[in-house]
């Protein structure tokens, strides 16, 4: 048994052909939901009150107090207009292994009233972040002069899209006749 290598002389032009671009892959930008925008502008703001905050502390040595209140509040923002995200793509936190031992009729029915329970949840928390604005009217932000229930009214936001949201994804789990609790290989793309 001989391990030899053999090699081939490569051309000049088998090289060159080499560092040629492959056609471009087309961008999809319609898999994007207006929450996902959103979040992404909210993002860099905060991105950028943080940057503020570093280069102002370390580098001028005199940081400007409101870039941290500013961070902090758009860092709720991103949270809850980003769990709407989640809420489209059923990505927030579930336990699915109870549905392998379940009959489907079971499955299919407690996969419902979960659906069903989310959307109430949800519903009821816009309800409570809507008198809770209520309550706290025109309260200022500590550092600067601007009213805190705008912050709020991002959370209310994100609620109002997450319970939108939770009404599509029980919609099209029951068109579907399942839903990622019962068949979570169908959503992650491990199902053949």
């Amino acid at each position: 048994m001989s391990s030899v290598e053999v090699h081939r002389q490569i051309t000049g032009d088998e090289i060159a052909h080499t560092f040629e671009e492959e056609a471009t892959p087309k961008v999809d930008l319609g898999i994007y939901a207006f929450e996902d925008w959103v979040a992404l502008a909210i993002f860099w703001v905060m991105a950028l009150a943080v940057f503020l905050q570093f280069f102002t502390r370390y580098v001028l040595n005199d940081s400007y107090a409101w870039t941290e209140e500013i961070a902090t509040y758009c860092l709720i923002g991103v949270v809850f207009i980003g769990a709407s995200m989640c809420v489209r793509l059923s990505r927030h936190i579930q336990v699915d292994l109870i549905y392998r031992y379940l009959p489907h009729l079971v499955g299919r029915a407690l996969s419902t009233v979960i659906d069903l329970i989310r959307i109430a949840f949800f519903g009821y928390a816009v309800r409570l972040v809507w008198i809770y604005i209520q309550i706290i009217g025109e309260e200022t932000m500590t550092t600067i002069n601007f009213p805190k229930n705008y912050v709020y009214y991002a959370v209310l936001l994100g609620f109002v899209l997450m319970f939108a949201r939770s009404v599509q994804v029980a919609v099209q789990n029951w068109r579907q006749g399942y839903s990622v609790l019962e068949r979570p290989g169908a959503y992650d793309g491990s199902e053949g």
